[in-house]
């Protein structure tokens, strides 16, 4: 079941809507009925409270003034980690971080108006 401070995308008629931030889930008077408070993301930002249905809320289809709409919980994707190096960085010379054409130049020492050319 999606729960408070997962996003979810709103489909409208089987298309995808906007995505929402279930902000609050909280007990209806009516049994397995709640009011689910989503923070909209889109310009401008607002907040709508829906008394859906848990299988509502879990993604089953439901009508809303005769149109079909529909939420689905959002994962992050995964993200794949980088391949482990040892120590001694063998066969990474390819490497961005460790090629010696590489400049690091510390943001918070600019000033503002300056430009920094690499060396």
């Amino acid at each position: 079941m999606a729960a408070e401070n997962d996003i979810v995308l709103i489909h409208f008629e089987n298309q995808p809507l906007a995505f929402a931030r279930i902000e609050e889930i909280l007990p209806d008077k009516k049994k397995d009925w709640y009011h689910v408070r989503l923070l909209v993301l889109q310009l401008p930002l607002q907040t709508v409270t829906w008394i859906l249905k848990d299988l509502y809320i879990n993604g089953q289809e439901f009508t809303m003034n005769g149109k079909k709409m529909r939420l689905e919980k959002i994962m992050a994707p995964r993200i794949e980690s980088p391949p482990s190096k040892d120590i001694t960085n063998k066969g990474a010379a390819n490497s961005p971080i460790d090629s010696p054409k590489g400049t690091i130049i510390s943001l918070s020492d600019r000033k503002p108006g300056t430009k920094t050319t690499p060396k």
